[in-house]
């Protein structure tokens, strides 16, 4: 099977055919850095996370843009009231006193890499602010002014807007007919043709900080939210590219006003759409009004790393993925019978460390799944019935079977970006920490039983032998746990 992917902008799933044989390159949109991460923005980074791994292991050079936007009305708007807080005061939603908006949107966007990395989403090759890249967005505006496609606001504010009826494709992402769209709800008519028109540049107004405005030849001000995308990615993947992503809320108004803006001066844009789908609480869309958010932080809170990884991935990336009080202790059961079985498989078929070489153990059903519009919900499958028959061999003695399905399941880790994960103290979970980790945990399982059977013998030169290794073992109240030992 080639590799297929469901294209929104065609509602179909079609060969993914690159634009220049042995690479790739994709888009995905980033955060606006007004506040901490929630499990949707994590989600959806995620899958572009696979997509990208996946386009790797299938042989294309793959260039990644994940842009971050660091000027936003809700970023001004919380800097702002930073300026009236008292000290004593704790607002909920994490702003502190007297925070400059780029102060605010740095502080933000760290914790979005901290949500990142903790996970294992891989750093983009290029992730650029929208505040960096003002020149680039001048000159997408005049262009679009020279095409007949913007125009400077009637009432001289020193706003800058896309005219939509003057681009007849308007609509078309999201197949709907402009003649049944609204305008924005919140947007101001005042200066526009058409109340569906958006803004392109914003004029500075009073009260907003001077240093969220820049010169340009219609006026001090800044930019709208979707011109940014478009300048940034013409910037670094040029007028075409092959894949642009984003949630399934950005489908309308953002994607579709940056695809018609980018269209309309000339640029072919992205030869795939794709978007993942939400996270919901137990059937219900998450909102902070119904208290019902889940934040990564608060899964990380009462889960590894690992499964959390597991269970926001382990949906197919356009469904939606429902959150339920037991979702983790599922994912953390699925993650535990992989990892049991790497430990025994390690212990009994090595006895010591072991090393694996990827691509020759890829099964051809996971790699069927993953070319099939990233089937993971498939590939899952057929690692849990490897690490089955791997438990199987190794009742029955069949160290060779249990070796192949040994192999097998950690390219499938692999593979699916499992081993990328921290722990809590920033250590990599890569391929061979998981193996050590699993080894000596086989060890300590059978220390403790020694323990129990009081064959302090036994017991003493497990920790002992473990201790020539480097291997330092602390007993706690919270259990036995392991680390390197200080050379």
């Amino acid at each position: 099977m080639s590799l297929r992917f469901y294209d929104t902008a065609t509602a179909e799933v079609r060969d993914f055919v690159p634009l220049n044989p042995g690479t790739a390159s994709v888009y995905y949109c980033g955060a606006t850095v007004q506040g901490m991460p929630h499990v949707g923005h994590i989600r959806s980074a995620i899958a572009f996370d696979q997509l990208v791994r996946w386009l790797e292991i299938r042989g294309h050079k793959v260039t990644v843009v994940r842009n971050v936007t660091d000027i936003d009305d809700k970023i001004l708007a919380k800097s702002k009231a930073s300026f009236g807080l008292d000290w004593m005061e704790q607002p909920e939603d994490g702003v502190v006193e007297n925070e400059e908006w780029w102060a605010l949107a740095y502080r933000y966007e760290q914790e979005f890499l901290k949500a990142y990395d903790t996970l294992g989403v891989q750093r983009p090759t290029y992730e650029p602010r929208a505040t960096g890249h003002i020149p680039e967005m001048h000159e997408l505006i005049q262009l679009l002014i020279d095409r007949g496609h913007a125009y400077p606001a009637l009432d001289d504010s020193g706003d800058v807007y896309f005219d939509v009826r003057s681009w007849a494709n308007y609509g078309s992402l999201t197949r709907q007919n402009i003649d049944d769209m609204q305008g924005a709800p919140d947007a101001d008519p005042r200066g526009k043709r058409d109340p569906r028109d958006f803004a392109l540049w914003k004029g500075w107004k009073e009260g907003e900080p001077t240093t969220a405005a820049w010169p340009s030849p219609w006026g001090s001000g800044r930019p709208g939210w979707h011109l940014e995308c478009s300048a940034m990615v013409t910037k670094y993947l040029g007028m075409e590219f092959d894949i642009h992503g984003g949630g399934l809320d950005l489908r309308f108004p953002h994607h579709e006003n940056e695809m018609a803006q980018s269209q309309a001066a000339g640029h072919a844009f992205a030869r795939f759409w794709m978007h993942n789908g939400m996270v919901t609480y137990q059937g219900e869309k998450m909102s902070k009004s119904v208290g019902n958010t889940v934040s990564p932080a608060e899964m990380l809170a009462i889960a590894s790393p690992r499964v959390v990884r597991y269970y926001l991935g382990q949906a197919h990336y356009r469904s939606v993925l429902d959150y339920r009080p037991t979702s983790l202790q599922e994912a953390a059961a699925a993650v535990e019978r992989i990892d049991g079985f790497v430990g025994k498989a390690c212990s009994k078929v090595y006895g010591g460390s072991f090393a694996f070489a990827p691509m020759a153990h890829l099964p051809p059903a996971f790699g069927e799944a993953m070319d099939d519009d990233l089937n993971v919900p498939r590939a899952l499958a057929v690692l849990h019935e490897a690490v089955r028959g791997g438990n199987s061999a190794l009742a029955a003695g069949d160290t060779a079977v249990a070796e192949e399905a040994l192999n097998k399941v950690m390219t499938m880790i692999w593979a699916l970006g499992l081993d990328d994960v921290q722990d809590p103290d920033g250590q990599s979970s890569a391929p061979e920490h998981t193996a050590l980790d699993s080894l000596i945990r086989s060890q300590l399982a059978e220390r403790t039983s020694a323990r129990e059977a009081k064959d302090w013998t036994r017991a003493d030169a497990i920790r002992d032998a473990l201790a020539q290794a480097g291997i330092a073992v602390e007993d706690s109240a919270d259990g036995v746990q392991w680390s390197l030992a200080e050379r």
